[in-house]
């Protein structure tokens, strides 16, 4: 169980959450406001701004299924979002590196979910390419949920078990 102490320790990482999802949804609120469908504006050489909404999951995955696609992404988010909740809270003090991982995947995959509950599809806007090579368009919390994999695989790897005898 956790004790009075570890409360501050894990409302800062759920408050890192809320930011990030408020972020998510206020670039996606300007976005929305500010470009119609498909249009671009060009950032950098390799960056537009665009608005493109995607009905499947990564890189548009399933996204002319028809639309029950919707409640599917819908139910997976809700029970990763539900499992991540749990699984920051029962984590041990001295796993920053993970709990930073799992922070941003939640953020991320409610920051999404929101979009799918309220649109029904969620809003992407980032769209890196390279001469005729393009980078599927994403968004804030699609940037958190890859930074948060990111982390989870160096966490392997940095707080890997010591095997006994080597």
């Amino acid at each position: 169980m956790i004790n009075g102490a570890e409360k501050p320790r894990l409302w800062f990482w759920y408050g890192l959450v809320v930011a990030i999802i408020v972020l998510d949804q206020l670039s996606k609120y300007w976005v929305q406001a500010q470009f119609f469908e498909g249009q671009r504006v060009n950032l950098l050489a390799i960056l537009d701004f665009t608005l493109v909404y995607n009905e499947g999951a990564a890189w548009s995955f399933l996204s002319d299924a028809g639309g029950w696609q919707r409640w599917l992404f819908t139910g997976i988010s809700s029970v990763v979002s539900v499992v991540l909740v749990v699984w920051i809270y029962r984590l041990e003090r001295g796993q920053a590196l993970l709990m930073a991982a799992l922070t941003l995947i939640l953020a991320g995959a409610v920051g999404n979910l929101i979009d799918r509950v309220m649109l029904g599809k969620v809003v992407d806007f980032v769209l890196f390419y390279y001469n005729d090579w393009y980078f599927p368009a994403f968004n804030v919390a699609d940037s958190a949920i890859t930074l948060g994999a990111m982390l989870m695989i160096a966490d392997i790897f940095v707080n890997q078990p010591k095997a006994d005898g080597l």
